[in-house]
């Protein structure tokens, strides 16, 4: 609970103290339109079936937007998933010794690593809703995604000595999932006047419709083809880069 309260503690100050900037500011800029590259981090905490597989994780991407002087947001982007905490207790079971350990094709024992790994592709659309006096563009961002999610184990064996750990034998292993997933995402977008600072930091929460993708699973001896829904909870903070444009005339690059 602590963690949590000084997690949302993180998140509102800066959004609190540009708010007041614009809310107290004199001369208020129009709201403009233009394309806007973004960057942006996440920290994810799992739930539903995604919280059986995988502990917390990671993601980085980008993603294209356009933005009309009415503040509507339309565009596109990608995630890539990163993590290292795995909870399938039976995985490689097949492969170890009493130690934990696998056993390479020379009777050495050998570690191997085991990574949560995936990504997100979809398309998005929401609004800033503008609450400040001073600049049209900044205020508390909605947006929703939708797309195509894929996660899955990647095993990494560092001796590449094991056969039954090769290219073809690990997507035995691998419980590959992927399925359709709709994202919601509400936070603070900020622009600055003078392009130097322009940014979104925020909370977000993803349901994957999903489902195992893998005939036989080698280790516990059955097909993965269950349906599941993979859940994340995440704190995301991003970057712009805006192409804004005022007038025919004149464009603005911040």
């Amino acid at each position: 609970m602590n963690k949590a309260i000084a997690s949302l503690l993180l998140i509102c100050t800066p959004i609190v103290s540009f708010a007041q900037d614009d809310l107290f500011g004199s001369t208020k800029l129009p709201a403009r339109k233009g394309l806007i590259i973004g960057v942006n981090g996440n920290y994810d905490i799992p739930a539903g079936d995604m919280a059986k597989r995988f502990g917390n994780s990671f993601r980085i991407g980008g993603n294209i937007s356009y933005k009309t002087t009415k503040n509507w947001l339309f565009g596109a982007g990608i995630d890539f998933i990163f993590g290292s905490n795995i909870k399938e207790d039976s995985l490689l079971i097949n492969l170890k010794d009493g130690t934990g350990s696998v056993i390479a094709q020379d009777g050495q024992r050998i570690g191997v690593g085991s990574f949560e790994r995936g990504y997100m592709i979809g398309v998005n659309a929401g609004k800033i809703i503008n609450l400040g006096k001073r600049n049209g563009d900044n205020g508390i961002l909605f947006l929703t995604t939708v797309g195509f999610m894929q996660h899955k184990i990647n095993i990494y064996d560092r001796t590449q000595s094991t056969p039954q750990l090769s290219k073809t034998y690990k997507k035995g292993y691998d419980r590959l999932t992927n399925g359709a997933f709709i994202e919601e995402y509400i936070g603070y977008a900020y622009f600055a006047n003078n392009g130097l600072i322009n940014f979104n930091i925020g909370l977000d929460i993803t349901a994957g419709f999903t489902k195992g993708r893998r005939d036989y699973l080698y280790d516990v001896q059955r097909t993965d083809d269950k349906s599941r829904l993979d859940i994340f909870f995440g704190i995301r903070g991003g970057w712009y880069i805006p192409i804004f444009k005022r007038k025919s005339e004149e464009i603005f690059f911040e």
